[in-house]
């Protein structure tokens, strides 16, 4: 049914009709008429000629689309696309007055993410990849932050060049041996170390007198910190497996501020310096958080895969003696397991599993820890066994066939450094303990070692005892030709101070 059109301007000012025969004059030309000549305060000069071309336009497609489906659906098409323009520039000009972000690291992020806010945005995964919803809550980037596995992981990586962090717990007996075992580290390490030390009380003063000791303020500091666990379970915790070993698990979320560490047992030393296993922090794909070696190399002698009662990573499980960690990833986590089908995050995940698995577990948090990862397998970096050569390597024969070019880290566990049962073990942690900063490491620490090794080829171990002494041999020569080459650019730049001094008596004042 057509609509009746006022005809003339005279109608349309009619009291109490100007509202609805405005929306119904048929032509612009019409309405503009009209318009200008309104009576004043009406409703056409409230309105204004310039709307009512406007106004009669849409009451005109209005019209258009009753009649004709076609042109309905490319009308809404092109005004949703012209209100969706319009949201984009409002959204560009506001993005002006955000904040400053700092600056990202060199080589670090996403490629294709020009826009450093984006990238900032990017850090926040609050959306896990599970999240059943599509929409992506406010302050997340749509572009590069979608939920699935392979992307949320890409951040910033802070482990740098500048501060490599270690940590380790002790308890009980374990003073000299953490001692010997942070020693091994300083000694070869070329980056900056920071220590952190979990221990009880009655240990603490101790290590300061110690490491305060160590006059090498350029190459290290420390942090002491007690044992504690969560109020709730506190002394399961501690109890678990041996005393205080569970601390490790909690490290995500005591040091908070710290982005990526190194966790290793007590009875660790390490033949060659640190910063090369820090390195595989460069190595890990979008999805790891953690590294760690293989429990076994060997199936047939394997434990976890012939006696364990839960669940464990892979063949044959895995060893947490030695455990590289991006804490930033551990903490935005959400874990899947076998208690629920909703993700937890690590710290809602530990109690859980304690409770669940018990009565099941025999290695405590290494269980917990391979229990961790048998659910999330995507999210471990599995290193080689010369980064984590324990006894089960040798005791048997050899069967760590990495460590053929030699050990990298030594892991006395079973207490191996203390008893005469493997003694190329003992031989070498006691070359380090008796090793003092400052003596010459050929003369003190490579040359006895070797003429102690040669006593052991009685059993399996000591028989490939080469392996023990071919990467220690190499990590000794090539710290001594890093310091050689530094005095050479020493008396290099001495040379050509004294050049443009131009005097001895000068050069002298200067070297004084």
């Amino acid at each position: 049914m057509h609509l009746q059109e006022p005809d003339s301007c005279a109608h349309a000012f009619h009291t109490g009709t100007e509202h609805k025969t405005l929306a119904r004059l048929a032509t612009p030309r019409l309405a503009v008429r009209c318009s200008a000549s309104a009576p004043e305060g009406s409703a056409w000069e409230a309105v204004g000629p310039g709307w009512l071309p406007v106004s009669v336009a849409l009451r005109y497609l209005l019209r258009v689309m009753r009649w004709r489906p076609a042109v309905r659906l490319v009308l809404l098409c092109l005004i949703c696309g012209f209100c969706s323009l319009l949201y984009g520039f409002s959204q560009r000009g506001s993005g002006g007055s955000e904040s400053p972000v700092p600056t990202q690291p060199r080589g670090v992020g996403r490629t294709g993410l020009g826009d450093e806010r984006l990238q900032q945005r990017c850090q926040d995964f609050s959306v896990s990849f599970w999240n059943p919803y599509w929409m992506l809550p406010a302050g997340i980037c749509g572009k590069d932050c979608f939920w699935e596995a392979s992307f949320r992981y890409k951040v910033p990586v802070k482990h740098g060049t500048e501060t490599m962090h270690l940590a380790v717990v002790a308890c009980g007996d374990r003073l000299e041996e953490t001692i010997t075992m942070l020693k091994s580290a300083l000694l070869f390490s070329t980056k900056f170390l920071q220590f952190h030390i979990f221990a009880e009380d009655q240990l603490h003063y101790e290590f300061k007198a110690t490491l305060n000791r160590w006059a090498f303020p350029e190459k290290f500091k420390y942090i002491l910190y007690p044992i504690t666990f969560p109020s709730e379970n506190a002394a399961e915790w501690k109890k678990l497996f041996k005393p205080c070993a569970s601390q490790r698990l909690f490290l995500p979320l005591i040091l908070t501020e710290v982005d990526s560490l190194l966790y290793v047992d007590t009875d660790i030393l390490f033949l060659r310096p640190l910063d090369d296993i820090w390195s595989f922090l460069g190595g890990f794909n979008s999805t790891q958080i953690a590294a760690m070696a293989p429990e076994h190399e060997e199936p047939r002698i394997g434990w976890y895969n012939r006696f364990a009662r839960h669940p464990y990573y892979g063949k044959t499980g895995i060893n947490s003696g030695v455990m590289l960690m991006n804490m930033t990833r551990i903490r935005k986590k959400h874990f899947k397991n076998d208690m629920t089908a909703v993700r937890l995050h690590w710290g809602d995940l530990l109690l859980p599993l304690l409770k669940k698995y018990k009565l099941n577990i025999t290695w405590g948090d290494q269980d917990l820890l391979n229990i961790m990862f048998s659910h999330n397998p995507e999210s471990l970096f599995v290193f080689p066994c010369q980064w984590n050569y324990r006894p089960d390597h040798c005791i048997y024969g050899s069967n760590c066939h990495e460590a053929e070019g030699g050990i990298f880290i030594l892991h006395g566990n079973r207490g191996v450094y203390h008893d005469r049962k493997q003694p190329a073990f003992r031989a070498v942690y006691d070359a380090f303990r008796n090793y003092r900063f400052g003596d010459d490491l050929f003369h003190s620490l490579l040359y006895p070692l070797e003429l102690e090794l040669q006593k052991t080829v009685h059993t399996y171990c000591g028989r490939i005892n080469e392996l023990f002494t071919k990467q220690l041999t190499k990590t000794v020569e090539d710290l001594y030709r890093r310091q050689s080459n530094i005095r050479s650019e020493v008396m290099e730049q001495f040379v050509v101070s004294a050049d443009r001094l131009g005097s001895p008596e000068r050069f002298g004042t200067f070297m004084h």
